[in-house]
């Protein structure tokens, strides 16, 4: 039951029961400035407002974005609850809210627009917020534009010093081009002026975005004094034109004068005694005249320059320190070159330490090896110890390993300075592998032990083959047929296992051996050669042995001469016919086997001689001759004696 004030109300009301006077009470509550309900006072319902009202983008480039904040606040009395928040229009879109969202009386939230064109072109859109405020609907109008995009071209440093160059010389400074927002085509690069010019680039070039390109500016002065200059890059960027500027000094020509090595240290040098270092004078810039130098101790001294002394720009002269010591310790000096050039004197710093006299022992080599040596067997090197400074005597001499010893020398010994004295190592190895040791030997020097370094090797013993004769001669053989000749295998140091026997010839062949053949060492095998000639002339050929020698192939030279087969020939002769009228005779010639077969004449002509030699006659036969005479009448005799069974020797 609800009542009504009387007081708080313009109009009379009477006091009423039930749903009816609820309804009355609320018309009337609408015109009054306070109403009383329940003891409560009413507020004012909630309201959204935007700041800013609206949010304009300007220009992005496409494929860029850029983001705007806003801020909702609810400037009613009652809270209010956001229910949606929703961007319209292309390239819009939201973040940084969370929905839903209730806003108390005089809060608000802030949120983000972000815009991302898609295409070079305006844009328009809005923001829509859905709440139970007063204003239920609130919108926030969005516009933008998407831009196409352009290239920067920037260059660094902006300023480029390139410093001071010689007249007639050149100098050198480096930039870089750099590119933004979009490739960039550089398609010129000039200099306002002939002494600078640039390099490094092949024009024209595309920076991509982000990154950069070098270059090079060279500076040629052609007279003295500061020179400006603007280096200009024509491109596609914006703007068309990108400038650095550019300077440098032209200065004259003026030598420079540099000793090297800026300190020289002669080292340890006995008193008495002189050490001597080298250095090199250098000119630059231009030539240079070197008038003196002198040191500041007399116990260095300074030779090798004929003073006064012009140096070309670019050349050397070199010079000779000499150290000769008048006491123990160290000793400094500065030596100083006056000369034309700027400055106009020139310092080295030199040192050295002055030494008594005390003897040094040298052994030489400082390593010995005496090589591969078959166990059991003795290997030997040889030594020299040399003395300096003042004479040693060496006491001792030993090895840290007994397969090594010394002999040679007579201990104690004194070498006087400036002499040797030899000595000898053996090595005599007890298992096969390699072996070191040291060799000491004590003495009065400095220091009191000098050692050599010792190795070496022991090997397994192996076998070694060896042929007799190492040439072998078979000489002269009639072709076709065949000449032998022997020679003979020979093992040392252990056995040795023949495998195979061959020659680089096949008129020459080897026989006897019945391979593989182990020769024992000490012992030897023979074997022949065959030598079967096939024309004639001198024939030579390699005979090689393989085995599990070392080396593992032994060779003998052969040789041999092919001889022709010999022609043979019968010689005959008889007794002059005692009749008259003779013109001359007939020869006659029959196989001979048993007896003489049937005559058959061999001249062609008559022959009018006693004497006739047959020639073709076969080798191994044998043969009976007769002859006739014939007179002028052509009439012929029977035939003389018959000779019988002469024997044609066999090839």
């Amino acid at each position: 039951m609800f009542e009504v004030s009387k007081s708080l109300c313009s109009g009379q009301l009477k006091r009423a029961t039930g749903a009816s006077l609820v309804l009355a009470c609320l018309a009337v509550l609408s015109g009054c400035a306070g109403v009383s309900n329940g003891g409560s006072s009413t507020q004012s319902a909630g309201t959204l407002g935007a700041s800013p009202a609206s949010l304009s983008f300007g220009n992005v480039t496409v494929g860029n974005s850029q983001s705007l904040s806003e801020t909702v606040t609810n400037t009613g009395g009652s809270t209010v609850t956001i229910s949606q928040v929703a961007a319209s229009g292309s390239g819009f879109s939201l973040s940084g809210i969370s929905i839903p969202l209730t806003l108390a009386a005089g809060q608000n939230t802030t949120f983000t627009v972000t815009f991302a064109p898609g295409s070079a072109a305006s844009a328009s859109g809005s923001v829509t917020i859905s709440s139970n405020a007063s204003n239920p609907t609130l919108t926030i109008p969005l516009s933008g534009t998407g831009t196409t995009a352009v290239g920067q071209l920037s260059v660094s440093p902006a300023t480029l010093d390139i410093g001071s160059v010689t007249v007639g010389t050149s100098g050198t400074g480096s930039g870089t081009l750099s590119a933004s927002g979009a490739s960039v085509t550089v398609t010129a690069a000039s200099t306002s002026k002939s002494a600078f010019t640039v390099s490094g680039l092949s024009l024209p070039v595309t920076i991509p975005a982000g990154q950069s390109v070098p270059f090079t500016v060279t500076f040629t002065p052609q007279s003295t004094g500061s020179a400006t200059a603007t280096l200009t890059f024509t491109s596609n960027a914006q703007p068309s034109t990108t400038t650095e500027s550019l300077s440098g000094t032209g200065t004259a020509a003026v030598g420079q004068l540099s000793v090297s090595p800026a300190s020289l240290n002669l080292g340890s040098v006995t008193v008495g005694s002189s050490g001597t270092g080298s250095g090199t004078l250098s000119a630059s810039g231009a030539s240079v005249t070197v008038t003196a130098a002198s040191t500041n101790n007399s116990v260095f001294s300074i030779s090798g320059l004929s003073l006064p002394v012009t140096i070309p720009s670019g050349q050397t002269v070199p010079f000779t320190v000499t150290f000769t010591p008048q006491s123990t310790g160290s000793a400094t000096a500065t030596l100083t070159f006056t000369s034309n050039a700027q400055p106009s004197t020139t310092t080295e710093s030199l040192s050295g330490t002055g030494l008594a006299a005390v003897g040094q022992l040298t052994v030489s080599p400082a390593t010995l090896n005496l090589g591969s040596i078959t166990v059991g067997n003795s290997g030997i090197g040889s030594g020299t110890l040399s003395a300096s400074g003042a004479s040693v005597t060496v006491t001792a001499a030993s090895t840290n390993n007994s397969v090594f010893s010394v002999s040679g020398l007579s201990l104690p010994v004194t070498i006087p300075a400036g002499q040797s004295v030899p000595f000898t190592v053996t090595f005599t190895p007890q298992s096969t592998g390699p072996v070191t040791a040291t060799l000491t030997f004590t003495s009065n020097a400095q220091p009191s032990t000098t050692t050599e370094s010792l190795s070496g090797t022991g090997t397994a013993a192996v076998g070694q083959l060896s042929v007799s004769p190492a040439t072998l001669a078979i000489g002269s053989v009639t072709v076709g047929t065949s000449g032998t000749g022997s020679g003979t295998l020979s093992a040392s140091g252990a056995s040795v296992t023949v495998t195979a026997a061959s020659t680089n010839n096949s008129v020459f062949s080897v026989s006897g051996l019945s391979l593989p053949v182990t020769i024992p060492a000490g012992q030897s095998l023979p074997f022949t050669v065959t030598f079967t000639p096939q024309s004639t002339g001198k024939a030579t050929a390699t005979l090689t042995f393989t085995s599990d020698a070392q080396p593992s192939t032994t060779t003998e030279s052969l040789s041999g001469t092919g001889t022709a087969a010999p022609t043979y020939s019968v010689n005959l002769s008889w007794n002059a016919s005692t009749s008259q009228d003779i013109s001359g005779y007939n020869i006659y010639r029959a196989v001979y086997t048993a007896s003489c077969g049937s005559f058959t004449k061999i001249n062609s002509l008559l022959d009018t001689s006693t004497l006739y030699t047959d020639t073709v006659v076969v080798d191994g036969t044998a043969y009976c001759y007769a002859t006739t005479a014939v007179n002028t009448s052509n009439q012929e005799s029977g035939y003389s004696n018959i000779v019988s069974n002469v024997q044609i020797p066999a090839p």
